[in-house]
């Protein structure tokens, strides 16, 4: 296990290499929740997030003889920037493998750190499969994203920091991949504020440490994919299970609509650019998955977020805050109609940003024509208010996805 003099002691060798990244208020957040609410923003370190930290300590203690050989890792982003960057600031080769469908900007920004990248199956789980590979082929020492002592210690100087910077801290929550992160805090924080709660959150859709806690030891799960592709691990690791079983108080789960709306959230109110698995701490809070104590603190662990994901999940945040409806609305096919109902919908106020007036479906009647509507709602009572007034016109109206 690793222990608070491990944690202080990478935090030395950290010294100059990493910055002490701010804790900001939330003040929707600490409105929802009735109590102070922080953010530690990682996703501010260097590199966009924690992940050098846990590199940068696990690489400088490599001999020389190990340097020479070169490093090596597996990543879906930002282990991956983390490993690169510690690897050139040490003076060693770094090799990543990364999935296939790795965002490319996460790819890129990995290959500008100076590592040479390789894509290498659909998950992290086989990417690191091919990176030990690779280890064992050519001699290179394999740098684990989460399930090394040296890993887990240069994470937990994340919550040495927010001791520091929020002394009367009553919970810390964190998204959990492997649980490299949240092993790290739970060690420093167990050490030395033992009164303090430290919560683990993942999406409900990639949640190996559940039935792992359940069944006493790590369990893989058969599949999993979550928009929070930063913490899509299908098992978690061997010593940050341990860790997590003895020291963190709960791990909770996550909907992809909640991820969704924290970092809408994030986004609009907050003005942070967070990816989806740095946010899902937040998320947890937002949807009130778990019972906290205030003053709390969220790690915002990484912000190296692909711009057309943002894109999808701005709208998916929006209709997940009813704030975007998509919707068909079967009408007769004659002159007019559909100016008739587009003025309807502006007499609610409503915006519409795009119509799709089709004929084709065979389910209409004849004399009947289908309109798709995507339309921008000031939040769910009014897209309510919306639908009520198009029934009540003699309108069908049909939410996107129903039959």
């Amino acid at each position: 296990m690793v222990g608070l003099d491990d944690v202080r002691a990478a935090r030395e060798l950290l010294a100059g290499v990493v910055r002490t990244t701010p804790l900001e208020p939330s003040r929707p957040l600490s409105a929802a929740l009735g109590g102070p609410v922080w953010l530690k923003c990682e996703h501010l370190q260097r590199a966009g997030s924690y992940k050098v930290r846990g590199a940068f300590v696990r690489i400088s203690r490599l001999s020389a003889a190990e340097r020479a050989d070169g490093v090596v890792a597996a990543s879906a982003g930002n282990h991956a920037q983390g490993v690169a960057l510690a690897a050139g600031l040490v003076g060693t080769h770094a090799t990543v493998f990364m999935p296939v469908n790795a965002p490319l900007p996460k790819v890129e920004a990995t290959k500008g750190y100076g590592a040479q990248v390789e894509l290498a199956g659909n998950t992290v789980d086989e990417s690191l499969v091919a990176a030990q590979t690779y280890a064992e082929r050519t001699g290179a020492t394999l740098i684990h994203p989460f399930d090394h002592g040296d890993v887990v210690a240069g994470q937990g100087t994340v919550a040495l920091e927010i001791l520091e910077q929020c002394p009367e801290v009553r919970t810390i929550v964190a998204g959990v991949g492997g649980g490299g992160l949240v092993s790290g805090i739970a060690v420093a924080v167990k050490a030395l504020r033992p009164d303090v709660r430290v919560i683990g959150v993942q999406a409900a859709s990639a949640a190996a440490f559940p039935p792992s806690l359940a069944a006493g030891e790590p369990v893989r799960l058969p599949s999993f994919g979550t928009i929070a592709d930063g913490i899509a691990v299908g098992c978690p690791g061997e010593l940050t299970f341990r860790h997590v079983r003895a020291l963190v108080d709960e791990v909770v789960t996550v909907s992809e609509e909640d991820i969704s709306r924290a970092l809408l959230m994030l986004l609009e109110r907050g003005k942070q650019v967070v990816e989806p698995a740095g946010a899902v701490g937040a998320a947890a809070l937002l949807a009130g998955a778990v019972d906290v104590e205030a003053p709390m603190v969220t790690v915002l662990s990484g912000g190296n977020i692909d711009p057309l994901l943002m894109l999808r999940v701005i709208e998916h945040g929006l209709a997940a805050a009813g704030r975007y409806l998509r919707v068909t609305v079967r009408c007769s096919d004659r002159p007019g109609q559909l100016a008739l109902l587009l003025s309807e919908i502006a007499e609610q106020r409503a915006n519409v940003v795009d119509v799709e007036h089709q004929r084709a479906n065979p389910h209409l009647r004849l004399g009947e024509v289908e309109v798709a509507l995507s339309v921008e709602t000031r939040g769910t009572e009014h897209s309510d208010t919306l639908i009520s007034v198009l029934r009540a016109s003699g309108y069908q109206v049909v939410f996107a996805g129903e039959a």
